[in-house]
């Protein structure tokens, strides 16, 4: 699969999914068109999903957000009778390489977490309406929403049935949301998940599996009634939405990026791309008619959309461009005055969903699985916002004094309200809070500076950095580093990085992405699952894998 995947879409373009709004209520319908694959090679039988199947579905739920905010509570159903959804495509699975694979699991795990914050970021309730068969990540389809409702016959069940079928794991949190989210009990789990033919009925009530089950009969009558239910009780800030229009976005030959915002160069020798952010390029709205006028052209969702769009190019796309270089370039109070006029506004729905939006896209840039260094460089806005990039990366170097030739502003690093609480990490700390976790005073500390220009003494001294360098060392010292990077072993560091990252508290979040991606990441090398006599290769054949017995 080299295929080069574009994760711009827009609902003109949707093979899989449609929608349907009704006021406060927009119904989901997941309707897999099987002939229209991602790649060749496999057929997407039974609303089966693929990697296209989930750039649609991401898609919608961030258009459900900015272009739909009248929306409280979102109904999400099958559009093809008897069966709900049979989860990831077997087949597709079987062919995919290692690393799409597991950046496959990575992103629609991302995908079900948006979802599943929106009603507490957005005032947005996803229910699921289940009908038939509902598989593996179908279960976790819903398992992400809010509600649960499945109907009662003899074909509706829901399952997990990765470990008896596949020898994989349930790749989208699955296990993780039975026992934390659903709070069921260990051992029903351990029964429920090898259950080929899952759960249904009563019994997947009372073993916390599902919140209600409905006979068939007034189950669409029950689903409607509670849509209106959830809605009437929600106290959601509305209003008419913006419209998401393309990213103005060109490919150079060589690989590299240009947005109205991001720059990103690639240098495929020293396998390393080079992110540059620009500062605004516009006023600050002068009133939230402004910034409702501005749509998706405002600096700070701009901005926010195509470093989003950047990153996952570079995840799917240049898998060997192992280290992610963060750079800022332009007026850091002109960035402060930005992002203070979202702060200042949250209660106007707008104004929160660009917030929101970036809480998700600095966890995206947490969990991504490259070196990442931010320089702070002489006229960088490392401020406020972007200054989170600063402590999502596993280094960073700053400047020092001024540099011969170099007429820039003298690099600083400024704090603001923003990075004390509004953009938690995925174990609900900052990344303030996380850096400092034996002291939890240098926090408070800086929380007294907020506003200040730290140069670079002053923010190596408090912790912000972790080195800096004069105009003599600073060249050499930054090739030595990356250098240094490109001759590690890039497993060794993904391993490496990701444990580093995961500091403090464990989450259900954090369990997704630390414990159970990294397990999965293991299985999918093993020729259980893999090989050609594993259960990946022989499903479907009425022959089962052939395994290996040794236990690791």
């Amino acid at each position: 699969m080299t295929k080069s995947i574009d994760f711009q879409t827009d609902p003109s373009q949707y093979h899989h999914w449609r929608v349907s709004y009704d006021g406060p209520i927009a119904t989901l319908f997941m309707d897999v068109d099987e002939n229209a694959g991602l790649f060749e090679g496999y057929q997407l039988k039974l609303n089966s999903y693929d990697l296209g199947v989930d750039i649609e579905l991401a898609d919608i739920v961030q258009r459900m957000r900015f272009e739909h905010p009248e929306v409280k509570v979102v109904v999400m159903t099958s559009g093809k009778d008897k069966v709900f959804c049979a989860g990831a495509n077997i087949r597709m699975l079987g062919g995919a390489s290692h690393a799409h694979k597991v950046n496959f699991c990575k992103f629609t795990n991302e995908t079900r977490n948006t979802y599943e914050a929106a009603e507490a970021d957005s005032g947005q309730k996803y229910i699921a309406a289940i009908k038939g068969a509902c598989a593996g990540g179908g279960y976790e389809l819903a398992l992400a929403c809010n509600h649960i409702m499945l109907t009662d016959d003899s074909s509706s069940a829901v399952s997990l049935p990765e470990v008896p079928l596949l020898a994989v794991l349930p790749g989208t949190g699955g296990l993780t949301r039975v026992t934390d989210k659903r709070k069921m009990r260990r051992d029903l789990a351990d029964v429920f998940c090898s259950l080929e033919e899952g759960v249904k009925g009563k019994r997947a009530v009372k073993w916390r599996l599902v919140d209600e089950v409905i006979a068939n009969s007034k189950f669409d009558a029950v689903v409607a009634e509670r849509a209106r239910e959830f809605a009437t009780a929600s106290d959601k800030a509305t209003g008419t939405g913006i419209a998401l229009t393309p990213l103005s976005k060109t490919i150079g030959a060589d690989g590299s990026l240009q947005y109205s915002l991001v720059e990103v160069a690639v240098d495929r020798k020293a396998g390393k791309a080079t992110l540059t952010l620009s500062g605004p390029d516009s006023e600050v709205p002068a009133s939230l008619e402004a910034l409702h006028a501005q749509g998706d052209q405002g600096y700070l969702l701009r901005l926010a959309r195509e470093l989003d769009d950047a990153i996952l190019h570079l995840r799917f796309n240049e898998m060997e461009l192992g280290l992610l270089v963060f750079r800022t370039q332009g007026d850091p109070q002109a960035f402060l005055a930005h992002e203070a006029f979202l702060m200042d506004n949250r209660s106007d729905w707008l104004a929160n969903e660009i917030l929101a939006y970036w809480k998700r896209l600095l966890k995206r840039i947490d969990v991504t699985s490259r070196s990442m260094v931010a320089l702070v460089e002489h006229g960088s806005c490392f401020a406020g916002i972007l200054a989170e990039l600063l402590w999502s990366v596993d280094r960073s170097y700053m400047m020092e004094d001024e540099f011969e030739g170099d007429n820039r502003p003298i690099a600083a690093i400024t704090l603001s309200d923003a990075n004390f609480g509004a953009f938690p990490m995925g174990n609900a700390l900052t990344r303030l809070q996380t850096r400092f976790l034996g002291e939890p005073e240098a926090v408070d500390a800086l929380a007294e500076r907020r506003g200040e220009a730290l140069e670079a003494e002053e923010a190596e001294e408090s912790g912000l950095v972790t080195e800096i360098f004069d105009d003599i060392d600073w060249d050499d010292e930054i090739r030595i580093f990356m250098e240094e990077r490109a001759s590690f072993s890039p497993d060794a560091l993904t391993g490496m990085e990701a444990n580093l990252r995961f500091a403090g508290p464990e989450t259900m979040e954090t369990r997704i992405f630390g414990r159970l991606t990294a397990w999965q990441n293991w299985i999918f090398n093993r020729p259980n699952a893999t090989g050609p006599d594993g259960a990946l290769q022989r499903y479907g054949s009425g022959v089962r894998g052939d395994y290996a017995q040794e236990r690791v």
